[in-house]
């Protein structure tokens, strides 16, 4: 084994996590299925995958009460992982499963919760119109105590403090190597702005989520104190379908580039900076000296990318335009917790998508990995869609180390993992799973399976909190990393037949 962890090139080995169907461990609690995943566990191990990525739903384990916890189906769910020799990284979802693109199975968040918004429905996040969102608790809800005395981030944390306390002997064992700390809708730190619950369809433009009662208080808080008490929330920002140019908001010269524009947008995108930056802290005070890393998700919101206004982009929380980077800012919160920034559409090309949605994923994943390379942390990523085609697969080895293989160490860029987006009987169907196995091949640079890649140091702790000023000097742009036109290690094409 020291001869082998000597060669250079393993500092080129890119892992590579499959992630688990989203009904692994039913809504009732219980893990039907095992014979057939155990089966499925051994072949992805036999294919030299590095792990699986597997949701751990809020609603699931604490659906009978609240600090009712019960972990005994992920706990079998675990120890079967573990037995097939894979790692683990562990999503903790505390967001509702189903409503999002291909969510086929539904979880909500748990009753007593819910409940809690029969009474008071500004728990949740709420468009103009007035329509509530129950995918996830409105960040506007973080510290008031509504929850039979407990805030929302009190509930996260007395979640993940009990995780670790009924995993320990799986953590201790080094088999969970990531805990993804979920902070939105669809696990992601963003607002849930474009629900397709609510009629929306790609690509429209979404809608601001900030209309419940605590959030247009904070927002009426922050206007006076900066000498605007007359600033309301937008109220020509259009509706989920529209397109930039049909709003006043996004439109050319539109209300986003006033100053009042500027200062929303500011404030939005701050308290979800906040948001990460709090619940993460309560993940490092429940991890503190597991041999875990932090993670949290970013969604690849390509579409209208390259218009000016970045509309869908504003909408969900980023504020990002050509001349301000909203990315950034989340790496360097993420850094303080010594944290990974996982992000998604990998696999997406430019010409894939339609020209009237404006979608520049390739460029945003170029800016959004940079971003997170400049300030100095783990980038990691998935692809947003199942693909079982050799462009699909060259284009996240790509963006895995967008200036190739270096025979003799380190790349000169490499993210530090990949989660293929998931685990399915078409996956493991024998065409498909025949490109997979070499697409799994070529992210570990044509090296054979190598254990000690995924081993993990001790979770140290926090450093302390950066003033938001620091933060948001990040958003000066810069230039992103050059990348290859393609990649050194492409899967070739396979026949038609």
């Amino acid at each position: 084994m020291a001869s082998k962890s000597r060669n250079p090139k393993l500092a080129n080995y890119v892992p590579l996590y499959v992630m688990l169907q989203l009904g692994v461990v039913t809504r009732e609690n219980e893990f039907p299925d095992q014979e057939n995943l155990e089966k499925q566990l051994k072949e992805l191990k036999a294919a030299g995958v590095d792990g699986v990525m597997v949701d751990v739903w809020w609603g699931i384990i604490e659906a009978k009460g609240p600090k009712q916890y019960d972990w005994s189906s992920y706990k079998k769910l675990f120890q079967l992982v573990q037995k097939c020799g894979l790692r683990i990284q562990a999503i903790m979802s505390f967001h509702q499963c189903g409503g999002n693109v291909g969510d086929a199975v539904y979880i909500p968040i748990p009753d007593w919760a819910l409940a809690v918004g029969e009474q008071d429905p500004d728990i949740f996040y709420t468009n103009r119109s007035g329509t509530g969102d129950k995918e996830y608790l409105s960040l506007g809800v973080d510290n008031l105590p509504l929850f039979g005395g407990r805030t929302a981030v009190e509930m996260y944390s007395d979640y993940m403090k009990s995780f670790r306390e009924n995993m320990s002997d799986i953590l201790e064992a080094g088999t969970i190597v990531d805990i993804e700390v979920g902070l939105g809708p669809a696990g992601e730190l963003r607002y849930p702005s474009y629900p397709e619950t609510q009629g929306w369809k790609f690509p429209g433009i979404g809608e601001f989520q900030c209309y419940d009662k605590y959030l247009r208080k904070d927002f009426k808080e922050a206007a006076t104190k900066a000498g605007h008490p007359e600033w309301e929330l937008p109220d020509d920002a259009g509706t989920y379908n529209d397109t930039p140019e049909k709003t006043g908001f996004f439109r050319s010269n539109g209300t986003y580039q006033t100053e009042k524009g500027k200062f929303f947008l500011t404030w939005y995108s701050n308290k979800l900076l906040d948001h990460g930056d709090q619940i993460l802290e309560e993940a490092n005070k429940a991890f503190l000296g597991c041999k875990v890393k932090l993670a949290a998700k970013v969604s690849g919101i390509h579409w209208w990318y390259k218009d000016k206004s970045h509309a869908c982009e504003l909408t969900s929380g980023y504020y990002n335009l050509n001349d301000r980077d909203g990315y950034r800012p989340i790496a360097r919160m993420l850094s303080r917790h010594h944290g990974t920034l996982n992000f998604t559409c990998l696999e997406m090309r430019d010409a894939d998508q339609s020209a009237e949605a404006k979608s520049g994923p390739q460029e945003l994943v170029q800016q959004v990995l940079s971003g997170g390379w400049t300030e100095n942390i783990d980038v990691a990523g998935e692809n947003a869609l199942s693909r079982y085609d050799a462009a699909g697969y060259n284009q996240i080895l790509l963006n895995a180390r967008p200036n190739g293989v270096n025979q003799n160490g380190p790349p000169k860029l490499k993210m530090a993992g990949v989660t293929y987006l998931r685990l399915s009987d078409e996956l493991l169907e024998p065409k498909n799973f025949s490109i997979f196995k070499t697409f799994v091949k070529k992210m570990h640079a044509d090296l054979d399976y190598s254990r000690e890649v995924t081993d993990v140091a001790l979770l140290q702790r926090s450093k302390p909190k950066i003033p938001i000023n620091k933060l948001l000097d990040a958003t000066k742009p810069i230039k992103p990393f050059p990348w290859d036109e393609e990649t050194d290690m492409g899967v070739g094409v396979t026949s038609a037949d």
